[in-house]
């Protein structure tokens, strides 16, 4: 019987790590890559050997051929300016011909052969219908290509619609390859999206090659966390990477020097665009970076570092000491920190208040790879009986003839035991009960490291 039920909790131990180690296990991204094609009059102008259309047509063709068998892809072809006349311009001329689904990859290449050149170009408009295009579903990428041989011709604003689907998360910036492009017309699209050129057939071909490896693969990148002498030597702490335009988290990497003594590699997803915050104290943070498709991009950051202690002289009777780190001039607290425990800061000047009695701001400054520590005196001990039912009682400290405030002790104890900073100190009280400003009273005290210091209220 025994051994029956030892089988049956060893069973079910790993039943529950099987589970543990899938609910662990991160679900594979799918990229949705919209091909948003355009079909005005002005492509069926010449192209070396064809027309721009049928060099369109062809190698999209191609590229949904390499497509095939990818994993976790799937695939829409979106036209504008095919369904109207010439004479007309119709600026709602844009329409969804192949929706995303598994393995439409043939569906798409037989659409595109039936596709003409009509009508106006109306990029806004085709931008706007493309955000309802994609399934909403948790776990994805959605890029669109744009391949266009004209500028806006509907009084639309690519721009303002590109940049409010992408700060939505309802798309990747857009690539636009331009067909037959000229100087004033890569401006036009410099804040649409990612801009190729394709003058030529084989220009044509390489753009489409290159943006579909940047949809579909990463790249890597080294970041290089620099010293006060540009020496990539700052390692071991976090470094979050953010969609520069939805705000989305991407990725965490802890910073690591491989056994080489260089930054390691990370991979990144060329599609975005990143703001990346390193984690030190206080943070660091990089905006607009790019990484280029296939190359490694090194990322440098200045984020040089030196440490910070408060030691205690000696034994202590302080439980669980803390002090507080503000950067110089600045109310904002960037750490707690335990005494006689290191941490890491950026070279820099410091405010730090120690949380003991009295509290203690001290001004430090922290330097490249060295620590500096402020030392404090052993504290010692006030302890304080009072004989009085009720009363108020408040304790000061004497600097130069004034009076510092340092704490109030609580009406509700008869008894205190105080862990204080050597010193000079005032006890001012008076019974509660009494109605005289007159009856108040004073007990000077002086606190000695390492010592215990007995006052009586009555």
């Amino acid at each position: 019987m025994r051994s029956i039920l030892k089988f049956i909790c060893v069973f079910w131990l790993l039943i529950s790590t099987i589970f543990s180690v899938q609910a662990q296990t991160p679900k594979p991204i799918k990229t949705r890559i919209l091909f948003l094609l355009d079909a005005s009059g002005s492509m069926y102008a010449r192209m070396e050997s064809d027309s721009r259309i049928n060099v369109a047509k062809r190698l999209l063709n191609k590229t949904i051929d390499s497509l095939v068998g990818t994993k976790n892809l799937e695939i829409a072809l979106r036209v504008y300016g095919h369904t109207s006349p010439p004479n007309v311009r119709n600026c709602k001329d844009t329409r969804l011909e192949v929706p995303f689904r598994p393995n439409n990859f043939t569906e798409v290449k037989k659409r595109l052969q039936s596709i003409n050149p009509k009508g106006t170009t109306l990029i806004a408009q085709s931008l706007l219908q493309s955000a309802y295009d994609f399934p909403k579903e948790p776990y994805t990428r959605n890029v669109i290509i744009l391949i266009t041989d004209g500028i806006e011709e509907c009084q639309g604003d690519p721009c303002a619609v590109s940049e409010a689907l992408q700060s939505q998360g309802i798309i990747l910036k857009p690539f636009i390859i331009g067909i037959g492009s000229t100087e004033d017309f890569r401006k036009a699209f410099d804040c649409v999206g990612r801009y190729y050129d394709a003058n030529t057939e084989q220009g044509f071909e390489d753009a489409l090659n290159i943006v579909v490896s940047q949809a579909l693969n990463n790249t890597t990148a080294q970041v290089n966390l620099l010293d006060v002498f540009s020496k990539p030597t700052e390692t071991n702490v976090n470094m979050s990477f953010y969609d520069m335009n939805s705000g989305q988290l991407m990725y965490n990497y802890m910073h690591t020097i491989n056994e080489r003594g260089n930054p390691d590699t990370v991979q990144l997803d060329p599609v975005y665009r990143y703001r990346m915050v390193v984690h030190t104290l206080p943070p660091v943070v990089k905006e607009n970076i790019d990484v280029t498709p296939g190359k490694h991009t090194i990322i440098g950051v200045d984020a040089p570092q030196g440490q910070l202690m408060v030691k205690v002289d000696g034994l202590t009777n302080y439980s669980g000491l803390q002090f507080l780190v503000r950067q110089k001039n600045s109310n904002k607290t960037i750490n707690v920190q335990d005494a006689n425990t290191k941490e890491k800061y950026l070279v820099g000047k410091y405010e730090i208040e120690v949380l003991c009695l009295p509290r203690m701001v001290r001004e430090v400054s922290i330097d490249q790879s060295y620590t500096t520590t402020l030392q404090l005196p052993q504290p010692g001990k006030l302890i304080v009986n009072c004989q009085l039912q009720d009363y108020y009682a408040d304790i000061y400290q004497m600097i130069r003839n004034e009076l510092v405030w340092v704490c109030k002790l609580p009406v509700e104890k008869r008894s205190h035991q105080l862990i204080m900073q050597p010193g000079d100190y005032k006890i001012i009280y008076r019974s509660k009960g009494d109605s005289r400003s007159s009856h108040t009273f004073e007990r000077l005290i002086k606190i000695t490291s390492g010592q215990a210091t007995n006052v009586l209220l009555n």
